[in-house]
């Protein structure tokens, strides 16, 4: 289930680690051990006008999108940090998934080499890989906290679910597709010797997937095709795309079948059935869950208000003065505490950045309860130079609970294509 919750990266920075480090972004809100600034409600305005724009969005409604997310920003923001956070107090782990979705950017982009792939990732989406990486962490981990905490909670009766498929039939017309996972035991360069070794291990995992050892984990472990980091998961195929002596066996197979080994040029390749879609109409049973999704949003938007109002009224929450959360809970007070040791200096935190690593805000954190905050990053003294003390930097997070290609941050402009077997 996606969301449209674009999660923000979280920039720290220097505890004065260089002479010529200068105050960075203005801070606009406090929350918890994470921080908001002026620089990130920018950035998320010019990445929502970059969105439409491509888009071809015109005016009126592009001015009204804009308008809505001024209005909103420091809300979605607060929202996603939020919703992250809660995510780790629940001991929610998405580093599997998020492992699959950049192998599985990576094999779209057809670019094996690891340093090329991050200079990839860094042209399409104007930021460093970490941050890219960090960004779909933060995404998966909302989804998973609202399908956790709100989705399981969420009755829709199966006649709606009946009547809504008789309605929207048209909706749920397939193409003839098949998703596989491979792993691929390769023979390039091998002796006879080892080509029969290579053979034999083939035939050992296909016995062992057989019974039951998950698909994933093996070709993780054992595979020598790309795929494996994303646990052998390949793209959807349609009929012509294949070879025909692979095409012949997994479209005419069921769910979960593992071949024998197939001997190809490059290796012995064994495939397993993840799921097959007949062309026509997709039955009610394969698209019940897609229909009980679309029936609980009306119900889930404000639920996870609810829990958003919660976990404001739970957590250490400051708004500087002139900033508005348009999500703010009732009687909450978020007034800025330390105005005077926070001045709203501004520059670029890419100055800084180089200084320190990223991650280790809660260092210079003001502590809930506590009435000091500690200073963060200084100027460096000259004969006449004074302490100014700096402010950090976090890149954008916005959310709300409808299916978005948000939910997917893939790189935009490349033209990605599936690999074949």
């Amino acid at each position: 289930m996606h969301f449209r919750l674009s999660a923000g990266i979280l920039a720290l920075v220097s505890i004065g680690l260089a002479s010529d480090v200068r105050v960075i972004e203005e801070i606009v809100a406090k929350v918890n051990g994470d921080i908001i600034t002026k620089g990130d409600l920018d950035r998320a305005r010019q990445d929502l006008e970059a969105q439409l724009r491509q888009k071809g969005v015109a005016s009126p409604e592009f001015d009204n999108a804009v308008k809505q997310q001024a209005t909103d920003g420091l809300r979605d923001q607060i929202d996603t940090l939020l919703l992250v956070q809660h995510g780790k107090d629940l001991n929610i782990n998405v580093d599997p998934d998020v492992t699959k979705r950049l192998a599985q950017i990576q094999i779209e982009s057809k670019i094996a080499d690891p340093d090329k792939f991050h200079d990839f990732i860094r042209e399409q989406t104007g930021m460093p890989f970490e941050d890219f990486k960090q960004k779909i962490r933060d995404q998966l981990l909302t989804q998973r906290v609202i399908s956790q905490e709100i989705m399981g909670r969420i009755n829709v009766p199966h006649s709606d679910v009946e009547k809504y498929y008789e309605e929207h039939k048209k909706d749920f017309v397939r193409e003839e597709q098949v998703f596989l996972s491979e792993i691929l035991i390769s023979t390039e360069g091998k002796t006879a010797d080892q080509i029969a070794l290579a053979e034999k291990r083939a035939k050992d995992l296909v016995a062992r997937a057989r019974k039951g050892e998950k698909f994933g984990e093996l070709a993780r472990q054992y595979s020598d095709a790309e795929s494996k980091d994303n646990f052998g998961q390949l793209p959807p195929y349609k009929r012509g795309q294949f070879r025909k002596e692979i095409e012949d066996i997994v479209f005419k197979e069921k769910k979960g079948y593992v071949t024998d080994p197939i001997r190809l040029p490059q290796g012995f390749e064994i495939l397993k059935v993840e799921e097959r879609y007949e062309a026509g109409q997709a039955p009610l049973g394969d698209v019940e869950n897609e229909i009980m999704e679309r029936l609980s949003m009306p119900q889930m938007q404000p639920k996870v208000r609810e829990l958003l109002t919660k976990l404001r009224e739970d957590a250490f929450l400051e708004v500087r003065a002139g900033y508005v959360d348009s999500g703010a809970a009732p009687n909450k007070d978020t007034a800025w505490k330390d105005p005077a040791q926070l001045k709203p200096e501004t520059t670029t935190k890419e100055e800084v950045a180089s200084h320190v690593r990223k991650k280790r805000l809660l260092w210079v954190m003001p502590v809930p309860g506590t009435s000091t905050t500690p200073k963060k990053v200084e100027k460096a003294k000259g004969p006449s130079d004074s302490n100014a003390p700096a402010t950090g930097a976090a890149d954008r997070a916005a959310s709300s609970g409808s299916q978005a290609a948000a939910a997917n941050p893939a790189p935009q402009n490349g033209n990605p294509t599936p690999a074949k077997p």
